[in-house]
């Protein structure tokens, strides 16, 4: 549809794939040499100026790669949710994608030692064996990539405050326009692009808990499963006012959510700080 095809190209636009011609950027071109959705290829990108590309690999290959986590068989659902808490990162879900994938490769290496296989593993941790080792050949294949276009790869630093706000500005670099805002309190959130209003999918490691945050950035928006959003993580409006494209910006309709980021820009820009001095 040409409507489809407009926002496919002001998307790019707005990934800076584009040149004022409507051809692919030096950035575009780079982009367009991995097999990813351009947001993702942008994020890739991005960490290597956010030195957490060993991160954002593991990330990317495990978003790519089917749902790891496998539906609970009836009667188990609180001992399923009870494993996928082990995993849990308090960041948000990418995070935790990257936990589940460390932890497989842990398991993998220790099965031949202790005789206790890899699929008998992801079977007590209610997950998908075969989404988690189409993940790894994703990811070797990404790191690949990364190599014949001589791309550098940090060395990995999960864990550290550092690395962790390194992936928050990597994933926002390119899923800038996936933001949505808690409107009430209550996990119903507000997307800042088209105003739907959507709540956290059940695999989500911030469902059923108490600690529902307010401004988060997720990979993908579900109409079909009950309007929901999926691999959500939390990002503050200031990391998001850093990295948005202001142009980008300027265009989204208005909200109260567009209001309070304006604050933030308000406050951030010059001679605040000399007017907080002076009241």
């Amino acid at each position: 549809a040409p409507e489809s095809l407009m926002q496919a190209l002001e998307d790019l636009d707005y990934l800076a794939a584009l040149d004022n011609d409507g051809n692919l950027s030096e950035f575009g071109i780079i982009m367009s040499e991995f097999p990813l959705d351009p947001q993702l290829s942008k994020s890739i990108l991005a960490s290597c100026e956010f030195e957490c590309v060993d991160e954002m690999l593991t990330i990317a290959a495990m978003l790519i790669a089917p749902n790891c986590f496998l539906p609970a068989p009836p009667g188990t659902e609180e001992i399923a949710l009870t494993c996928w808490r082990k995993f849990s990162h308090p960041a948000g879900d990418h995070f935790t994608l990257i936990n589940v994938f460390n932890a497989f490769k842990e398991a993998s290496a220790n099965s031949a030692s202790q005789h206790y296989s890899n699929e008998k593993w992801c079977r007590d941790y209610f997950l998908s064996c075969s989404a988690l080792r189409t993940a790894e050949i994703i990811r070797t294949e990404l790191v690949e990539i990364m190599k014949r276009i001589e791309l550098p790869i940090s060395e990995p630093d999960f864990g550290s405050k550092e690395n962790t706000l390194s992936i928050k500005k990597s994933l926002l670099s390119g899923y800038f326009m996936h933001i949505a805002r808690d409107i009430d309190g209550s996990g119903n959130y507000l997307m800042l692009t088209d105003r739907q209003v959507a709540q956290l999918h059940p695999f989500s490691s911030y469902y059923n808990t108490r600690r529902i945050p307010e401004w988060v950035l997720f990979h993908e928006f579900s109409i079909s499963e009950a309007n929901s959003i999926h691999v959500v993580s939390e990002i503050s409006p200031d990391l998001f006012m850093e990295l948005v494209p202001q142009y980008y910006f300027s265009n989204l309709p208005p909200s109260e959510s567009k209001d309070i980021l304006q604050e933030v820009i308000n406050h951030l820009s010059p001679g605040s700080a000399v007017k907080e001095e002076q009241q």
